[in-house]
């Protein structure tokens, strides 16, 4: 007898030819939240998840859409709604992989942050699923651009975040264009009233399906520490995190905040005292925005101090550390946090710092956790000695990106042709509209630069310099 993380894709009333490309993507086996959900998506039920990230949503719902749609009409059939772009353009290439067997699929994201004109002409081009954000998708829908009166299928991916986010008002624009007949999916790390409200307006007879909350503690190491917020405290908030940070030295740390401003400061102190640090809030421009997630994600910054909200939809693989400045407001959200480090199969380290001003939330959260919280003590104040680690990459920025016709490979090429840097050195390469990244191993970093602005990609010079060092 199968349990709920062991029952194959195969069990499901999918297509041979769904099926074998689920076991190219190397999905064997559905976790145990897809376990639940799949069969009931793929009967047409509305659905309400309620679980952490990593949990599988995703390939849930997107083969729900798929199995639904009819590739032969070219209109709207689906719309996706996530609260940032970085979780639109996630969910577009999850949805492109799973529906790559079956040919003539159109995918197209609506997200602010981006020219609004080249989303008329990709739309009036036509498509079957729409991914995007709830503004721009609001703006399309006001403009007569983006036309609902075909779509069968509405989820809401994060629900919680888009509220969190202020969405509220364009997400109440958008269900008015919606035809009553449909199936609709509502995906929440957290169930609070706002979101029940929405359940209850949009979705009938919802199935709902909790995942477990708490994590494996043999994958994630759960450490707190008290603190002293007095500014003759020999162990104040910054100084601890720089000692968990110089005792770790974790190649990826995701610290969290809870306000806008507090984020900035942080980062900005850290920086002053020589470490790698950036800072993600709402505030950013989108260029600042993607710059800094392209710079944590290709190993070339260690620290990422960011908020709740800011921090939804990243899609970092491996995640050496999380650190809690502060307890998060609610119990809910600080195991979504920790949730972060400590997956596929790798070691996480969770640090909490607290204070006595925090003992209630404390308290609350050990009874949520249905565990005792036992305190450590901080590294030795002589560690602050210690001079800051590098991150073991450093960003090359292109001053040319999709639209320059530049790809990924243009730039390995040029990068690793003759007398250049080994392949092997090169890292993550993230190439936007405009621009393009390319991380690269420190030390030959000064040859990657060299080696790039003096070549040429597609038959043109572009500028390139080194960002964040």
């Amino acid at each position: 007898m199968c349990t709920l993380s062991q029952i194959p894709f195969s069990n499901l009333k999918l297509g041979s030819v769904t099926l074998k490309n689920l076991s190219s993507l190397g999905y064997e086996t559905m976790t145990p939240s897809q376990a639940q959900s799949l069969p009931h998506i793929l009967k047409g039920k509305d659905v309400i998840a309620q679980g952490k990230t990593g949990s599988g949503k995703t390939a849930a719902f997107g083969l729900g859409i798929l199995e639904k749609l009819n590739v032969k009409r070219f209109r709207v059939q689906t719309l996706v709604l996530c609260p940032t772009r970085e979780l639109a353009d996630q969910v577009a290439k999850e949805i492109r992989r799973l529906a790559r067997a079956t040919h003539n699929i159109k995918v197209l994201t609506l997200c602010g942050g981006t020219p609004f004109g080249p989303q008329i002409g990709s739309l009036e081009h036509g498509a079957h699923i729409i991914v995007g954000t709830p503004g721009r998708v609001e703006e399309h829908l006001r403009k007569g651009s983006l036309k609902l009166a075909d779509l069968c299928t509405f989820v809401l991916d994060e629900a919680d975040r888009m509220l969190d986010m202020g969405f509220q008002a364009s997400l109440d624009a958008i269900i008015e264009y919606l035809p009553e007949q449909r199936q609709t999916m509502l995906f929440s790390a957290t169930y609070p009233g706002q979101i029940q409200d929405i359940a209850r307006r949009i979705m009938i007879d919802p199935l709902v399906i909790k995942s477990a909350a708490t994590h494996d503690n043999d994958s994630i190491e759960q450490i707190f520490f008290k603190i002293s917020d007095k500014s003759d405290a020999t162990a104040p908030r910054l100084t601890a995190l720089c000692l968990l940070l110089l005792e770790y030295r974790p190649d990826s740390a995701l610290v969290f905040c809870n306000t806008r401003r507090e984020t900035q400061e942080v980062a900005d102190q850290l920086c002053a005292k020589g470490f790698s640090a950036l800072a993600l809030h709402g505030e950013l421009e989108q260029r600042d925005r993607d710059q800094t997630l392209v710079r944590f994600t290709n190993k070339s910054a260690s620290i990422l101090v960011a908020t709740d909200v800011a921090a939804r939809g990243l899609d970092i693989e491996a995640l050496d550390a999380v650190i809690n400045y502060q307890l998060a407001r609610e119990t809910e959200v600080h195991v979504h946090r920790i949730g972060r480090t400590g997956r596929a199969g790798s070691k996480g380290l969770a640090c909490t710092l607290y204070s006595d001003k925090e003992n209630y939330k404390l308290g609350k959260l050990a009874e949520y956790l249905q565990q005792d919280i036992v305190t450590a003590s901080l590294p030795a104040l002589g560690l602050l000695k210690t001079p800051p680690y590098k991150p073991p990459m450093l960003t090359l920025q292109i001053d040319g990106g999709k639209k320059q016709k530049v790809r990924p490979g243009d730039i390995l090429g040029a990068l690793t042709g003759e007398g250049g840097i080994a392949g092997s050195e090169v890292g993550k390469i993230s190439v936007l509209d405009n621009w393009a990244y390319v991380a690269v191993k420190r030390e030959v970093s000064q040859s990657a630069l060299t080696k790039l602005g003096q070549g040429q990609l597609k038959g043109r010079s572009f500028r390139v310099r080194s960002i964040g060092d």
